[in-house]
């Protein structure tokens, strides 16, 4: 048996082809991630993943769309979306499959 703590690992990301992970694979990239109302990340894409982002608890806003808890967002290959986080102590579940280093780019659309 292991057991780590998610404070250690790097912005929630325990699984994938990083360091520090549990498991070590570019098969998939698992993180559990919390924000504080005003977090954001800048339009982005992937070219090569496609990215499943659950809402546990709390509001975001992704393209101009609110979501809550028991969300499910689905982002494709080559969609681009923004993320703002409305509440402090939102938490998701973020999945890329496959996992893919280097597959994060900025969209200016």
């Amino acid at each position: 048996m292991k057991i780590a703590k998610l404070n250690d690992m790097v912005k929630g990301w325990f699984i994938g082809n990083f360091e520090p992970s549990l498991c070590k694979t570019n098969d998939v990239e698992v993180a559990v991630k919390t924000y504080k109302k005003g977090d954001r990340e800048d339009k982005h894409y992937h070219k090569i993943a496609t990215e499943y982002t659950v809402i546990i608890s709390g509001r975001v806003k992704m393209n101009n769309t609110e979501y809550v808890a028991g969300d499910i967002i689905v982002m494709e290959p080559n969609e681009a979306t923004d993320f703002e986080c409305l509440e402090d102590d939102t938490m998701n579940v973020v999945v890329k499959l496959p996992g893919a280093n280097n597959d994060k780019y900025l969209s200016n659309n």
